[in-house]
């Protein structure tokens, strides 16, 4: 998104979150536009996921920082509320109800994002599931699903109520290589839908390879933002996932 752009959707000024002398998050910013895709990078223990904690209020909130999102200040805001305004995100490690069946997963979802009743609740949910390609598994429960499975299901919870903005923490982790394909071409159908997306991964080619824009945090900061090709490039970025060693690094980074 171009920086001068006065109405992006998700506007991130100044966040910081500390755990005791532990600094997670230090003076990030960032800006998203409407149907954008966002890349975020870097090493474990970044502070990627806790950015993504403190923009959706879960599990706790940034320490200082300005939050807006669709004209909104967000940052004190309870997340069912922040949901309901259009902001859904997924989770690292792939969760569901495992006692309760996909429908029904499905069905909570859209209870939190949005006051879906009768059958405009059962279009919704019906049209979440043949999205994500688990209408035959409706009535399965949750814990019948594969690791791929599970995640389809938390991006059909996700996405039921059509959010504006969607968050996904490292979906394509323990994942196979047909998987990452496919999870892919679900990520570009998603902003085809006319949804953003912020995405933290650290398989990199998919990331830079459907980002429009990269972000690299390190050591709770942010390092680097620009494009694939220019973020791939910048020797920050060599530094802290290379090791400096700058021979094919863009290649490397971005597969």
């Amino acid at each position: 998104m171009d920086a001068r752009s006065p109405q992006p959707l998700l506007e991130v000024e100044g966040i910081c979150r500390s755990f005791g002398a532990l600094v997670a998050v230090d003076d990030v910013s960032l800006r998203l536009g409407p149907r954008e895709i966002l890349g975020i990078a870097g090493p474990n223990g970044a502070g990627k996921t806790t950015l993504f904690n403190v923009i959706t209020g879960i599990p706790f909130k940034a320490d200082k920082g300005r939050i807006t999102f669709r004209g909104t200040r967000i940052e004190a805001m309870a997340p069912h509320r922040i949901f309901r305004l259009g902001l859904a995100r997924t989770f690292q490690k792939e969760t569901s109800f495992a006692n309760l069946t996909v429908e029904q997963n499905v069905r909570l979802g859209a209870a939190f994002g949005a006051d879906l009743r009768g059958k405009e609740l059962a279009a919704a949910v019906d049209r979440a599931l043949e999205r994500l390609d688990l209408s035959a598994r409706r009535r399965d429960p949750a814990a019948s699903l594969t690791v791929y499975g599970t995640k389809r299901l938390m991006l059909a919870s996700a996405i039921v109520t059509r959010p504006p903005l969607l968050m996904l923490d490292e979906p394509a982790s323990g994942l196979t290589a047909s998987e990452v394909a496919d999870l892919k071409s679900l990520i570009l159908g998603f902003r085809d839908d006319g949804m953003a997306i912020l995405l933290i991964e650290h398989i990199l080619p998919l990331l830079f390879g459907i980002s429009e824009r990269v972000m690299v945090m390190d050591f709770g900061r942010k390092l680097v933002e620009g494009t694939p090709a220019d973020v791939a490039r910048d020797q920050r970025v060599i530094d802290a996932y290379l090791g400096g060693q700058s021979e094919g690094a863009a290649d490397a980074l971005a597969g």
